[in-house]
């Protein structure tokens, strides 16, 4: 009886084990990179929605599917070219697992950035590319977001979406806390007779 037990433990240590976010290869990705025709996005996912459209460029929102998890992804087009893109990847991402494999792809980053329990990870121009990856920890460590521009381009005054994001988070967060704390300390003032 202990025989058998053993037996059928051992055959089970030796199952292959797959998580799903280990399917995951940056190689989905590149449809989206900078320099690519729209076209063919337009052909894979029927569900590209345009969101915005301002001096020529047009960002278009779509959703991408793998097994289990869905993430969106922003595109930024001129003339049905591609001319960056943002991922925003699902927090059961691995970061490890992520991280490691941008640096198999790209070597080691460029620029890295820690505070408290975020990072940003910028490697410059492989490829004419720019590639930020931004991660966290908390319990696990997970990604954030995935983003691709160019460095030297023919687009005239492009500004990439994570900048857009980055500065409307900024303008945003001086427009909702900094103006009400100054309307506060402003109202806490003692009033003249």
């Amino acid at each position: 009886m202990k025989l058998l037990v053993l037996i059928i433990f051992s055959i089970n240590s030796f199952a292959l084990v797959k998580e799903p976010n280990y399917d995951f290869s940056l190689d989905e990705l590149k449809i989206f990179s900078p320099m690519n025709p729209l076209a063919p996005i337009k052909e894979k996912y029927p569900d590209l929605k345009k969101v915005k459209e301002e001096n020529g460029f047009a960002i278009y929102k779509t959703y991408h599917t793998q097994l289990r998890y869905k993430f969106p992804i922003l595109i930024q087009v001129k003339k049905d070219t591609i001319t960056d893109f943002y991922a925003r990847l699902p927090a059961y991402f691995l970061h490890d697992v992520f991280h490691q494999s941008l640096i198999n792809r790209y070597k080691m980053q460029d620029y890295y950035k820690k505070h408290e329990e975020q990072a940003i990870y910028i490697w410059k121009s492989r490829d004419n590319i720019h590639h930020v990856y931004s991660g966290a920890c908390s319990i696990t460590c997970f990604p954030i977001y995935y983003a691709q521009y160019p460095d030297k381009h023919d687009f005239g005054a492009l500004v990439p979406i994570i900048k857009i994001i980055h500065n409307n988070y900024v303008e945003n967060f001086e427009k909702t806390f900094l103006i009400e704390e100054d309307e506060l300390k402003e109202a806490e003032k003692p009033k003249g007779n």
